[in-house]
């Protein structure tokens, strides 16, 4: 699907007096999915970690790089899905659905929805484990799409459990592994605080549809407790959110544990600082993410964006840089591209356009903003997303 065609789809719909119900911009989305959402639900996406300092500074860093347009240049169209590999593997977009959990708050078909929008847009989905939906009911619905696997990772002690999720995942065609480092707790979340609210707590699957559906989760707490999951989801629910957010961090070495159960790509979502780049070069880690989480973990932060160019300095080709945090346009694309990132995931956004028009929804919102990467690209002299073409080179620091 060519992101041009949402254009013609559009002005063709328009001729007719039809008329676009969900907007063509990050603004209009974050309006439609605070009237639509109940007000914890709408908190939880919405909010990030002490006054919201760092989720600002991740969004405003973009605006201080500037394109700078070329003319008279050879580009009749803009490629944005060549044969461009990650990871090692061919993707259909350097554009990827972050790993968000929880879906089912914000709209009742939750991960399916996400997951095969994902699949129709030709985008990389990017599963979390806080999934409110079994693995395999996401595979499924993901099809014949392209998807990586995010791991919250449990403690040491429950290595059987983290090894079943990782044998689920090779079994479902998840190609890689997404591993995040910064929840090991949830951070300091005052509009959560205001409405009492944690969804991973609630009786049911939200949050923890991984832990409800995997074997080995399941047999040891019918051996601890004498009775199923599902004849005591509260306490089910909370020994799962305890496994998936244990309090503790891991360290370099336990990195081994992983390597040795999953024979894919290891990506670390979560650094932000060099000398942590140059240590996952040292482990041999196949990529990294730049990511501050969306600002909802660490308050007075620095932002991804502004730290993306001097990892990407730092490491070079020797693994794979993918950038996450305050994008809202197609032009925060292909800035994070021209900054060295690899891909760019996708968070607030599709999650907005989940809560007011499911899969429908986010479907629209991501093919808004691979039209906006496009159309931008072309009109500025740029051909192609391959370094050659968008670099550093093409933006200048705004002076103001």
């Amino acid at each position: 699907m060519s992101p041009n065609s949402l254009l013609t789809e559009t002005f063709a719909k328009g001729r007719k007096n039809e008329t676009n119900p969900y907007g063509f911009k990050f603004s209009e989305w974050q309006e439609k999915a605070r009237e639509t959402l109940p007000a914890n639900s709408w908190g939880y996406v919405f909010g990030s970690a002490g006054s919201s300092f760092t989720d600002g500074r991740d969004v405003n860093a973009f605006k201080h790089w500037l394109f700078v347009p070329r003319r008279l240049l050879p580009v009749s169209e803009c490629d944005i899905v060549p044969k461009y590999k990650v990871l090692g593997q061919n993707v259909p977009s350097p554009i990827a659905v972050a790993p968000v959990g929880v879906n089912t708050i914000f709209h009742r078909e939750g991960e399916r929805a996400t997951a095969s929008a994902a699949e129709e847009a030709g985008v990389t989905y990017i599963m979390s484990s806080a999934t409110s939906t079994s693995m395999e009911e996401v595979a499924k619905a993901n099809g014949n799409g392209h998807r990586f696997f995010q791991l919250y990772w449990p403690p040491n002690e429950r290595n059987d459990v983290t090894a079943s999720i990782l044998r689920r995942a090779k079994a479902n065609g998840f190609s890689a592994l997404v591993v995040t480092l910064d929840t090991y707790v949830l951070g300091y979340r005052p509009l959560d605080l205001t409405h009492g609210y944690n969804p991973f707590l609630l009786p049911n699957e939200t949050g923890c549809g991984l832990g409800m559906s995997d074997p080995v989760f399941r047999e040891t707490f019918k051996q601890k407790h004498g009775k199923t999951i599902e004849e005591d989801m509260e306490t089910a629910a909370a020994e799962w959110t305890a496994t998936l957010f244990s309090g503790a961090s891991h360290s370099w070495e336990d990195l081994k544990f992983l390597r040795e159960h999953w024979d894919g790509p290891i990506v670390l979502k979560g650094v932000m600082d060099v000398e942590d780049a140059k240590l996952a070069v040292k482990y041999g880690l196949d990529g990294i993410v730049v990511s501050s989480h969306g600002g909802r973990q660490v308050d007075d932060s620095v932002s991804s964006l502004e730290v993306l160019p001097e990892i990407v300095d730092a490491v070079g080709d020797k693994l794979d840089v993918l950038f996450d945090s305050g994008v809202r346009s197609g032009t925060d694309v292909a800035k994070a591209l021209a900054l060295g990132a690899k891909m760019v995931l996708i968070g607030r956004p599709w999650v907005y356009g989940l809560s007011f028009g499911g899969k429908e929804g986010v479907k629209h919102v991501l093919r808004c903003l691979q039209a906006d990467l496009e159309l931008s690209m072309r009109l500025s002299g740029i051909a192609s997303v391959e370094k050659d073409e968008l670099n550093r080179s093409r933006l200048r620091e705004a002076k103001w």
